[in-house]
C-alpha cells in the first residue's frame, strides 16, 4: 500500500465512520476505484484504521471522557451512569459479534449487502424525518438529554447497533436512530453514539490487530498504516465538528438522499464489475 492510498483511505474512513452512511461501503468503493487487491490484511486494516477516528472522539469530547472517569472513582455520579449505560449498550453488539461476526463476514461482506443497505437507510431515514414532521416529534432540541438517560433507553441503542453489524447500515445512523426512538434528544442521541463507538469500535480494533497485526505490517507497511490512521484522526475530527452542529439546525434528512445516491452509485460499480 502505498502513502498516497493510505491518506485517501483515512480521509474516507474518518470523514465517514461518525457520518450516518457506512464507512465500510465507502472504504469498499475507495479500495476498488483505487485497484487494490482484497486481502485479509486489507479487510482487517479497514478496521483498525478505526483508530484515529476514536482518538478524535477522545479529544472532543475529553471533558465527558474525563467525567467519566470521576465517575469509575465514585467522584462524580452522573459520569457513573453513564459508564454503566455505554457498557449496557455495549453488551447487545459483544454478545452477538462473539457468535456471529464470521458468519457475518463471510455471507454480507460483499457489494450487493453494502448497496441494499444503503438504499433501505436512506429509506428508513427519510420515513423517520416525515413521521417526525408529522407527529411533531421531531424537533431536534426536544427528548431527554445524556445526563438522564435510563438503562431501557441504552440497551435499546445497543440492541439498534446490532444491526449496523450488517454491512453498508451504519453503526452511527443505528445508534442515533435508537436513541431518537428511545425518547433522547439529538443533541444527546449524538452524543452517546459517539460515545459507544469509543467502546465498539476500540474492541473491533483491538480483536482484528491482535488476530492479523503482523500480516498487516509484512504487507502494507507500518509507515502506510501509521499515515492513513493520522489521516483518519484529523479527518474525523473535521466530520464529526460539522455533523453536531448540522444535525442541531437541519436533521438526517440530508443523510437520507446521500445514502440513496450512494446505492446508485454501488449500483453502476456493480454492473461494470465491482466483486468484494
Amino acid at each position: 500500500m502505498s502513502i498516497l492510498e493510505s491518506l485517501i483511505l483515512g480521509l474516507v474512513e474518518g470523514l465517514t465512520e461518525y457520518l450516518p452512511v457506512s464507512s465500510t461501503g465507502h472504504l469498499i468503493i475507495a479500495q476498488y476505484l483505487l485497484g487494490m487487491k482484497e486481502s485479509a490484511a486489507l479487510d482487517a486494516y479497514s478496521v483498525c484504521i478505526q483508530v484515529g477516528a476514536i482518538l478524535a472522539v477522545l479529544n472532543l469530547y475529553f471533558s465527558r471522557i474525563r467525567q467519566m472517569w470521576n465517575g469509575l472513582w465514585h467522584k462524580d455520579p452522573i459520569g457513573r451512569r453513564l459508564i454503566c449505560n455505554l457498557l449496557l449498550g455495549f453488551l447487545p453488539a459483544m454478545v452477538i459479534g462473539f457468535f456471529l461476526a464470521g458468519t457475518i463476514k463471510e455471507f454480507l461482506f460483499n457489494a450487493e449487502t453494502v448497496l441494499i443497505s444503503w438504499a433501505v437507510g436512506g429509506v428508513v431515514i427519510l420515513l423517520y424525518v416525515r413521521r417526525g414532521m408529522k407527529t411533531g416529534k421531531g424537533r431536534r432540541h426536544s427528548g431527554t438529554e445524556l445526563e438522564d438517560m435510563d438503562w431501557k433507553a441504552a440497551l435499546k441503542v445497543g440492541f439498534m447497533q446490532c444491526i449496523a453489524m450488517c454491512p453498508g447500515t451504519s453503526r452511527s445512523l443505528m445508534t442515533m436512530l435508537g436513541g431518537l426512538v428511545a425518547g433522547l434528544s439529538m443533541a444527546a442521541a449524538v452524543e452517546f453514539s459517539f460515545l459507544l463507538g469509543l467502546i465498539t469500535l476500540s474492541a473491533a480494533t483491538a480483536y482484528d490487530f491482535m488476530k492479523y497485526g503482523n500480516s498487516m505490517v509484512a504487507e502494507l507497511g507500518w509507515l502506510p498504516m501509521i499515515t492513513g490512521t493520522a489521516m483518519s484522526w484529523l479527518s474525523a475530527i473535521i466530520a464529526v465538528k460539522w455533523m453536531v452542529g448540522y444535525l442541531q439546525k437541519h436533521g438526517l434528512s440530508l443523510f437520507g438522499w446521500y445514502r440513496i445516491g450512494a446505492a446508485l452509485v454501488m449500483l453502476v460499480l456493480i454492473l461494470n464489475g465491482l466483486q468484494v
